[in-house]
């Protein structure tokens, strides 16, 4: 990526709280609500036109949900009324591949995010969801001339549908948990991307969710393909307005890397304060892959995200770094797990948390080191800064080891800012947020070192933008 165009991927990102200043006008051409069963999920394939394979994968979905518990852990969500909830909303925009040919409502929160500039300087390829469906694509002609796919997940399913059923619900079966079954039930929107054999994709792909209303769930589905020895980057962006109620997100990413592959996913969530943020991610590594995690979540009022990896092949790899702000009454409850079944696995997962203004934050990791996975090193560490007496940090870390050869070390640090530090810093003529803005980045600095250097100034830009607003915090 050029350094030029380094600045509008960060406003890309960081301008995610100017849209969510206003609620954007726009048509409805479809809205499906109410109690989750059978009929809804019936609906929402048919309004999709889709073939008879995925009706049936939903509804086997829809009866996990159904028999499935809630986890009994689970916190922060009791007003969550899925009865009540719009499941599916289509706006009516049909999918575009230029920006005029969006509504004008519509694009303007692309404007806002500048999303065209960062299409234009820095990205290979872009996505836009808007409410449940993609209403914009933009492909460069590279990915083109490299036998690249990238195509809204609807498209892929009619298009390519022996690859979408290879890996579809495969690397993350529904049946894992409640909420995993529900998102299979309803899915609507997300990005297939497939790169072939030896292919490396330069810049970076970037999706970008928005959700503009509230009672909304939103719950799309994100599967990317690396063929061997291919290399790809990939960044997704979350946003939403204010509401005067709630809205639901409960996403899904799966992620299969073959043989030799590169695979990095960078995650940038700055939902806005009343949303209830459920994803699930989870790729799948063979012999020498690397696949790379970087989850970093600022906004909503309640996150759940654990991004895992499972390390299949021989000598496969990978690293897992989690950074969460919870400012405000918001619990970030994150972690990474890790499986590896292959020898000489490599993971490294690395976990930085900030609580402020009365924020939980809660680090919840599981490492299991199959038998016969010989000579696993997996190193964790997970490091804590809480910047009040009225906000907390908890960490649960899980270790399952059935291989005698495998080195597994875990270290966790929990600090207090520094009223010393603190008092200094303003003396010499910043506010208080610039300030912690600046320790807060002090406490990141090792994660941002190890991070390719445009995940690192995104990183940077968010927590400025973040800590910009908290001049008034005690």
């Amino acid at each position: 990526m050029k350094v030029e165009g380094k600045a509008e991927l960060l406003d890309t990102i960081s301008s995610s709280s100017e849209a969510a200043a206003f609620s954007p006008r726009y048509e409805k051409a479809i809205e499906i609500r109410g109690k989750v069963d059978r009929s809804l999920v019936e609906e929402i394939s048919r309004e999709k036109r889709e073939p008879e394979w995925m009706l049936r994968l939903r509804l086997k979905a829809l009866e996990s949900y159904n028999k499935l518990p809630a986890p009994n852990w689970l916190s922060g969500i009791d007003e969550l009324d899925l009865d009540e909830l719009i499941h599916y909303l289509k706006p009516d925009a049909a999918l575009a591949r230029s920006w005029d040919d969006i509504p004008e409502g519509i694009r303007r929160v692309y404007e806002s995010l500048k999303l065209p500039e960062a299409e234009k300087r820095v990205l290979a390829g872009i996505s836009f969801q808007f409410e449940s469906e993609t209403v914009y694509l933009g492909v460069k002609r590279m990915l083109e001339e490299k036998k690249v796919i990238m195509v809204p997940m609807e498209e892929a399913v009619i298009r390519y549908p022996d690859m979408v059923k290879q890996y579809f619900s495969k690397v993350f079966p529904y049946a894992e948990h409640k909420f995993a079954a529900l998102h299979t039930a309803l899915w609507s929107g997300g990005v297939f991307v497939y790169v072939p054999k030896g292919v490396r994709i330069p810049q970076p792909i970037e999706a970008f969710f928005f959700m503009a209303s509230a009672l909304e769930g939103q719950f799309e589905h994100t599967l990317l393909i690396a063929d061997e020895g291919s290399e790809l980057q990939f960044i997704e962006g979350c946003s939403a307005p204010m509401y005067k109620r709630y809205s639901f997100h409960d996403g899904m990413v799966e992620i299969y890397a073959h043989k030799g592959s590169k695979v990095k996913f960078v995650t940038l969530q700055n939902w806005s304060g009343n949303v209830i943020n459920f994803n699930n991610k989870r790729a799948v590594a063979e012999g020498g892959a690397y696949v790379e995690w970087l989850e970093g979540s600022v906004g909503s009022k309640v996150t759940y995200v654990y991004p895992s990896t499972i390390l299949k092949g021989n000598d496969s790899s990978t690293s897992i770094y989690t950074i969460t702000i919870s400012n405000g009454k918001k619990l970030k409850d994150t972690g990474a797990k890790v499986i590896a079944i292959g020898k000489n696995a490599r993971a490294k997962l690395v976990s930085k948390s900030i609580s402020a203004n009365g924020g939980k934050n809660v680090y919840r990791g599981l490492v299991r080191i199959n038998k016969g996975a010989m000579n696993a090193v997996v190193a964790s560490s997970c490091d804590s800064l809480i910047l009040d007496g009225s906000s907390s940090s908890y960490t649960y870390p899980h270790n399952q080891v059935e291989e005698d050869t495998a080195s597994i070390t875990h270290e966790a640090r929990t600090g207090r800012i520094s009223e010393e530090q603190l008092f200094y810093m303003r003396s010499r003529g910043l506010s208080e947020g610039e300030a912690k803005s600046l320790m807060v980045l002090g406490f990141m600095e090792d994660v941002l070192i190890d991070v390719p250097f445009e995940m690192a100034s995104v990183l940077n830009s968010v927590v400025q933008l973040e800590f910009s607003k908290l001049g008034g915090m005690g």
